[in-house]
Formats: C-alpha cells, sequence, structure tokens
C-alpha cells in the first residue's frame, strides 16, 4: 500500500525543488500567500515546510517574520565546494575499502545511465534537464554508498543539495570543450581500480571545475558577492 503524502510534506517537496532549481531566485522574499494560491497548499502546510527548508539552510526568516530565499554568494559557493570535496572525498575513500562487487556494478550502471542522459531540458536549452540532475545525483550517490559512515554519508547529502543550487545556474554558462562523460569516466576507472588517491583528486577537481563556471566570469567582470547574488534573477 502506497502511503499518502501529507500537504504538509508535498509542499515542502515542492518548494525544496523549486528552491534547487532556482525557481525560487536565490535571496528573493517567499510571497507565501502567492504559493498558496498556485500550489493549492493551505497557509499552515507551507508555514511549516518553509520552516524546515529554514532549518536545513534553504530559506532564512528576515526581521518581518517573512520568509526569503537564501542567498548565494561567490564566497560561500568557494566554501562549500572546498568543504563538501572534504567529506565527499572521505565517503569516497571508504566505500573505495568497503565496497564490494555490487557497489562496483552500481558505478558502473549509475554511469552509463548518466552519459546517455540529455544535460540541457529538450524544452528549454538554458535549463538543466531533470532527467540528468537525476542521473547526475544517482552517480555521485553510487559512488559513496558503500561508505560505512552514516553520519558521513548524511553530511555528503546535505552538501549535495546545497551545492544542487549553484549547478544549475551554472548550464547557461557551460563551455563547449569541457568533457563531463570524460570525467565521470575518470573517476570510475580511479574507484574500480581502488586508487583512492586518485579518484578522491579527480572528484574534487570535477567540483572545482563546475564551480569556476561561476567564479571566472564573476572575477572578470570585478563584481562583488552582493552584486553576483543580486544579478541571479538574470539567470535562467
Amino acid at each position: 500500500m502506497i502511503k499518502k503524502l501529507s500537504l504538509t510534506e508535498r509542499a515542502y517537496r515542492q518548494l525544496r525543488d523549486d528552491l534547487l532549481t532556482c525557481r525560487l531566485v536565490p535571496g528573493a522574499k517567499i510571497n507565501i500567500k502567492d504559493i498558496t494560491e498556485t500550489q493549492g497548499f493551505s497557509l499552515g502546510a507551507v508555514r511549516e515546510a518553509l520552516s524546515r527548508l529554514t532549518s536545513e539552510g534553504f530559506v532564512t526568516q528576515d526581521d518581518a517574520r517573512g520568509f526569503r530565499v537564501t542567498p548565494i554568494s561567490i564566497g560561500d559557493l568557494t566554501d562549500l565546494v572546498r568543504v563538501r570535496g572534504e567529506i565527499e572525498g572521505q565517503c569516497l575513500r571508504r566505500a573505495i575499502e568497503k565496497g564490494g562487487l555490487d557497489w562496483e556494478a552500481s558505478i558502473v550502471s549509475a554511469a552509463h545511465r548518466l552519459s546517455k542522459t540529455p544535460t540541457r531540458d529538450p524544452r528549454e536549452a538554458a535549463r538543466l534537464n531533470e532527467d540528468y540532475a537525476a542521473a547526475h545525483a544517482a552517480f555521485h550517490h553510487a559512488l559513496v554508498v558503500a561508505c560505512d559512515s552514516p553520519w558521513l554519508l548524511k553530511m555528503r547529502d546535505w552538501l549535495y543539495a546545497q551545492s544542487e543550487r549553484y549547478r544549475y545556474l551554472t548550464v547557461p554558462l557551460a563551455r563547449g570543450d569541457r568533457d563531463l562523460v570524460h570525467e565521470h569516466a575518470q573517476i570510475v576507472d580511479a574507484a574500480l581500480a581502488r586508487d583512492a588517491d586518485r579518484a578522491v583528486t579527480l572528484l574534487t577537481d570535477h567540483l572545482m571545475a563546475t564551480a569556476q563556471l561561476l567564479i571566472d566570469p564573476q572575477n572578470a567582470r570585478g563584481g562583488t558577492d552582493a552584486e553576483w547574488t543580486a544579478g541571479v534573477d538574470r539567470a535562467p
């Protein structure tokens, strides 16, 4: 029997998805009335969902008891990538040590699916394909799932979710000369060879390469974090 989701849980999942995909723009005020009217959720369900998202760091509460989408910045992105690289690297090391044949097979399968999924939304080329986002998440999860530390995996999952808001913004900036399939394949090869040092180095380089798509243009313009955050509304 399929368990029916509560109204609050449905509101939480919809709002979280809108936050991760930047349909709710970083730094923007959240209009609770509009959400209740357009999505069909009750006021209480939306407020409970927003409180939960606040505790997860996706939403902030302002002095007027309203809510805003947590802003993003170059400083935050740089720190996030560094910490995620450290935590996910630890998870990957432990997975390489503990993983068996099923783990190896799951990595190969996830990498194959990812390589065959178009990156961009077929209906709107400037946006990330939702199927690709799901396949990408499954691939990175497969890499670390054999890690034997539940706490490391929980931290890794939270950091991954935080990173998704930034990754969605990189799609229109992606360079044609970057070979994501090759990058992922290199990580897989190193993991299967049980070369933890190389696998972690490739993973951290992969994460930073994505971040640089946002950092480099901002540095070239000489803009501040505040200017960059304020300009996110121009991103798809």
